[in-house]
């Protein structure tokens, strides 16, 4: 299985190479994948341009040219498999539940499986996704001219797991899904993987 981690920044303030105890976000993000069980190889999808800035960070950046994430994605994404999906801002990501994501996945019978909150706001860039179907919910997005990935769950047969259920289990389970933004969040990721 392929994960795709998205460093292609959509705003200004989005910077994937800040660094969160000396390392820079995006590769904490690579390592974090890699030690998943089921997950064989990270891409990173990045702006044209920006290739010689994410080698040295990163195992395989791939450089897109695109207006947007959606469009990024849907030019890099191949036409089959499965493919994990997940932005290159967190850092806290946790290998333990991209392992029990993965199984419930594999487990189902359905072409997404998207972590959700108890408020409906779903996690599109922490989840599992069948590429073909992926694929073609990102073209939807594209002819209907949407600008937030969150619009791919609208054109797929998804199932949710609920973040706060997950978090019954192990309570560290939320700091999976932390993305670091700004210097008060780098303090706080760096503060939690301290603990």
């Amino acid at each position: 299985m392929f994960a795709f981690t998205l460093a292609f920044p959509g705003r200004r303030w989005e910077n994937y190479l800040l660094p969160v105890n000396g390392e820079p976000m995006v590769r904490m993000v690579e390592k974090r994948l890699l030690m998943a069980k089921r997950i064989e190889e990270v891409y990173t999808i990045i702006r044209k341009g920006e290739l010689k800035k994410y080698s040295f960070h990163v195992s395989n950046p791939v450089e897109v040219k695109a207006k947007n994430k959606i469009e990024a994605l849907y030019k890099v994404l191949p036409s089959s498999g499965e493919v994990f999906l997940v932005e290159g801002n967190m850092p806290l990501l946790m290998p333990f539940l991209i392992n029990y994501l993965s199984t419930l996945f594999y487990e189902g019978d359905f072409e997404a499986l998207i972590p959700s909150w108890s408020d409906g706001t779903l996690e599109v860039t922490h989840a599992f996704y069948e590429a073909k179907a992926l694929k073609k919910a990102l073209e939807t997005c594209l002819a209907e001219n949407e600008k937030k990935l969150s619009c791919i769950a609208n054109h797929l047969d998804y199932e949710s797991v609920r973040v706060e259920e997950l978090s019954k289990r192990n309570p560290k389970v939320t700091l999976s899904f932390f993305k670091v933004r700004n210097s008060f969040d780098r303090k706080f990721a760096e503060e939690s993987m301290r603990n």
